[in-house]
């Protein structure tokens, strides 16, 4: 598979990402079970073996336990740690942690940030992470105290890179402001059927948006600051390529189908070449645990659509003509 920068880091990274949130099983504090890590180690090796060398975390996944299935691998393949990326989250506390009664929160601060990577460490079973994000916007985000954070994980050499998600173009430059380190990621929800942050560009200043666009313009301040645009959900849970049977989907599922089987990929190929088409070099993360549709997924990264195809498919997702 083609690799391409993680925004202005130094990582060569696979143009398709692998998303770990599902090899961990149910999120209940249960502990896993054998059969959860033995089907958890198959699905990553399966990622491997289609050549993708970039690995998505979160501390919250399935509470911790997708992060120690995956940690299986060292195991399975030993000295392949230098070889790919491993990529954690942090920021989002459920109900009721540590103590009965506590609400489920955001929390930026530094001892929450420090804790939590120390965590996935522990987890992941490894002595450092490629990438950190901050998983959601904090709206009480101190920025000197993520900057403080983020020098020490730097510095003691847990953190190589930093990033977010969900965060839009503003939040990234107040944090930015205060950094020492680059911004070099930002995962957000895009797909056909979440195309937000391409519609903005596309209807602004008309007088009958398709859908309420907030007009962020995160997609250009990503651009602007070489920051890579992190795709999750890029198949919109399989809606984009038929799981649906919503009828305003039809158009676009008649289409994926019928470019798919004109350039003899799966659906889910047509969907994510969708995303890689867009000059941005965004980088989707597959969630899939289903081995067939990781192999199909990464097809994609061999088609390349025409503006005219892309802009087919553009027009049937949003269901009406084009401005």
């Amino acid at each position: 598979m083609r690799t391409q920068e993680l925004g202005s880091s130094s990582l060569a990274v696979t143009r398709i990402a692998y998303g770990c949130m599902e090899i961990g099983g149910d999120w209940s504090d249960s502990p896993t079970t054998a059969e959860v890590r033995s089907k958890g180690l198959r699905v990553v090796e399966a990622a491997l073996d289609e050549g993708i060398n970039f690995f998505d975390h979160a501390d919250i996944y399935a509470r911790g336990k997708s992060e120690e299935v995956f940690s299986q691998i060292w195991q399975a393949r030993p000295g392949l740690r230098d070889k790919i990326f491993v990529q954690s989250k942090c920021g989002i506390r459920f109900e009721n942690d540590p103590t009965p009664g506590l609400p489920a929160r955001f929390d930026f601060s530094a001892e929450h940030i420090l804790r939590s990577v120390e965590g996935s460490l522990k987890r992941l079973q490894t002595d450092y992470l490629d990438v950190l994000l901050l998983h959601r916007p904090d709206a009480l985000i101190e920025p000197e105290e993520v900057a403080a954070a983020f020098d020490k994980l730097h510095e003691q050499g847990k953190v190589r890179f930093f990033g977010l998600s969900n965060h839009n173009a503003a939040q990234m430059a107040l944090l930015q402001r205060y950094l020492n380190q680059p911004i070099v990621t930002n995962q957000m929800e895009l797909s056909l059927l979440h195309y937000q942050m391409i519609e903005e560009g596309i209807i602004s200043n008309q007088d009958e948006p398709a859908q309420p666009v907030r007009g962020d313009g995160t997609l250009e301040y990503c651009r602007l600051h070489d920051i890579t645009i992190q795709a999750w959900s890029p198949l919109a849970r399989g809606a984009a390529t038929g799981a649906s049977d919503d009828p305003r989907h039809a158009e676009l599922t008649s289409l994926v189908r019928s470019m798919a089987e004109e350039k003899g990929v799966s659906g889910e190929a047509i969907a994510l070449a969708w995303i890689l088409r867009h000059p941005a070099h965004i980088q989707p993360v597959i969630g899939t645990t289903n081995l067939g549709r990781i192999k199909g997924a990464c097809e994609a990264d061999g088609v390349e659509l025409s503006r005219e195809e892309w802009y087919a498919l553009y027009t049937a997702a949003r269901g009406a003509r084009m401005p």
